[in-house]
């Protein structure tokens, strides 16, 4: 069972098969000393939050049963450092996963989970490295970790996805789940319309998000510049984020069945409100973003469109389902990759004891992310990076292992 939440929901970062393993989070042959800008092989490289470190990239489809059936990449799937024992910063959650391991190019993942444009926490344990040139005891900013590393590495292009903790995605989700849990379905209180919530959206809130977003996007071009390459020599990847819900009326728990939709279907939510998040949330955050592209004057970017990758396969729609609502034995079953969930349920109790973790939750899991990783390889094209709208294309795994998808 899902569970009912005890306490205060806290949720860090954002509302993304068979190579994942072999493409490691630095894959590729040794780096010569030599290697820089224009010189060595290519390496590609991500920066931003949870929607594209990995989060949730252990859990391919989900259950109420055991979670066994559902792991991927085991127990290590976020663990990043030189000896795999570990995650280099806790929690960023860099899972193998990730969208930016593509297989044909050498790729390196620096984004966190939880992250904002601008560094926080002051501890090694609550550390978000942002996407500047923060330099402390914890650790470094993410546009400092990509100077160092393109300066001896021959990057051809950084995937960026960042903003949504900007806006409080955290506190959003959790606020929309308690007003569901705490109210009767005869008189629904909604969070789109709380004083709180809608303060986050307001001209000059998001005018303000904005801001940072291009800020962010500047101080990759200027780590870029610091490490020696002239912005015609890579490409700036701005992805933009994907709706981990349906609307309402897609929901294949009725919102006045009781508590189904959360102890059984892990999305505990209002029509209203998953409407709500469709209609004005992610559009908003993905505004911002391309806002936040013109107003950097920035002549090396490309967009890739992950807004709606995940339409057809997301938490609680009525086009897929659990593994056991779908007969299903475990993630390796024949057609798992078309019938059940591309993104986490949204986990309370059944996190207190693992292996499930809350940070985990409404995120793209196994599943979501290699499908995005599929549009990541076709967005880099061979080296010559193209902007485009990730769509899925056809049932079926592609030779990678992968959701079979395009761009438009």
């Amino acid at each position: 069972m899902v569970g009912f939440v005890t306490r205060p929901l806290r949720l860090i970062g954002l509302v993304g098969v068979l190579v994942a393993s072999a493409v490691a989070t630095t894959a590729g042959a040794p780096t010569a000393a030599a290697d820089g800008p224009g010189v060595g092989s290519p390496w590609v490289v991500s920066l931003g939050d949870s929607a594209i470190s990995g989060e949730a990239g252990r859990w391919a489809g989900n259950t109420n049963v055991s979670p066994t059936n559902v792991d991927a990449s085991g127990s290590d799937a976020y663990f990043d450092n030189a000896a795999n024992t570990g995650e280099q910063i806790p929690g960023c959650h860099r899972s193998e996963s990730a969208a930016i391991h593509i297989g044909t190019v050498n790729s390196h993942n620096l984004a966190c989970s939880g992250a904002k444009t601008s560094t926080q926490g002051g501890g090694s344990s609550d550390f978000k490295p942002g996407l500047d040139f923060s330099n402390t005891s914890s650790g470094k900013g993410q546009a400092l970790a990509l100077q160092e590393f393109a300066s001896t590495h021959n990057v051809k292009m950084v995937s960026v996805l960042i903003g949504a903790n900007d806006y409080g995605f955290a506190d959003l989700l959790q606020t929309c789940f308690l007003n569901w849990y705490l109210s009767p379905s005869w008189w629904p209180n909604y969070c789109y319309d709380d004083s709180d919530v809608a303060a986050r959206f307001t001209t000059s809130n998001i005018a303000a998000k904005t801001t940072a977003i291009k800020t962010g996007l500047l101080n990759v071009r200027q780590a870029m510049s610091n490490a020696g390459y002239a912005d015609s020599s890579y490409t700036i990847m701005v992805d933009t984020y994907w709706s981990p819900i349906p609307k309402g009326a897609a929901n294949r728990y009725p919102q006045g069945g009781g508590y189904t939709r959360q102890t059984v279907g892990g999305c505990g939510m209002w029509n209203k409100d998953a409407d709500w998040a469709n209609n004005t949330v992610v559009p908003t955050f993905n505004n911002s973003i391309r806002n936040a592209i013109t107003q950097s004057g920035l002549t090396n970017t490309k967009i890739l469109d992950f807004q709606t990758a995940l339409n057809g396969r997301r938490l609680c729609e009525n086009t897929v389902g659990l593994l056991e609502e779908k007969g299903l034995a475990s993630w390796t079953s024949v057609g798992a990759v078309d019938k059940t969930e591309w993104v986490n349920q949204l986990r309370t109790t059944s996190t207190l004891f693992g292996p499930y973790q809350v940070q985990e939750s409404v995120h793209a899991n196994y599943w979501g992310q290699l499908a995005m990783r599929a549009c990541m390889r076709l967005a880099y094209n061979g080296g010559v990076p193209v902007a485009g709208k990730c769509v899925r294309t056809a049932t079926g795994l592609n030779a990678y292992g992968e959701p079979k998808m395009g761009l438009l």
